[in-house]
């Protein structure tokens, strides 16, 4: 039987530039590209994101594809990510170097184990502040806040609902995340 070896950021920069690869507790993971409707929602999430933190000068906010440096072994590329200018992490031109102080996930199948397991314990130990599951399929947003290195479920939200982000200071109507054109 074949041994696997774990793989490291050294092995991970060594992929092509724009490979669609995360690097997952040492296990290099390949997704494949994202649905219309997953690209749908995450674009009108990032539009609502954009307008109230970077048109107010909170922060930055990224969309997929950005590196998130999280350790040797961790290095992923969320759907959404948030660094306020209070945050821990670094922007750099290859990424994000440490947490960032919200990260949000829309589920794709492909995806969905590791960014409901995986991801989420790694996310949790380095202390990313607010951790989003937006479900496409449910049309549901959940809110995790890190309390003492645990997300707890702090906002819950189905279809017409609304959600408030603590460390955002931002509600958002999930009429306008789910809405049909």
């Amino acid at each position: 039987m074949p041994v696997l070896t774990k793989k490291t950021v050294h092995d991970y920069l060594k992929l092509p530039e724009g490979s669609p690869y995360q690097l997952i507790q040492g296990k290099l993971v390949i997704s494949p590209a994202p649905s219309i409707f997953h690209q749908k929602i995450s674009k009108r999430i990032f539009q609502i994101l954009y307008k109230n933190i970077e048109n107010d000068q909170k922060g930055e906010v990224f969309y997929s594809p950005v590196d998130v440096y999280l350790d040797e072994e961790n290095v992923f590329q969320p759907d959404l990510v948030v660094v306020l200018k209070d945050g821990k992490a670094k922007i750099e031109e290859k990424g994000i170097i440490g947490a960032p102080n919200v990260v949000i996930e829309v589920l794709s199948p492909s995806s969905a184990y590791y960014d409901l397991v995986e991801k989420k314990e790694v996310y949790q130990k380095y202390g990313v502040k607010e951790y989003w599951i937006v479900d496409l399929k449910r049309k549901t947003v959940e809110i995790y806040k890190n309390s003492d290195n645990e997300f707890v479920l702090v906002a819950s939200a189905r279809e017409n609902g609304k959600v408030f982000s603590e460390i955002l200071s931002l509600e958002f109507d999930l009429n306008d995340i789910f809405k049909e054109e």
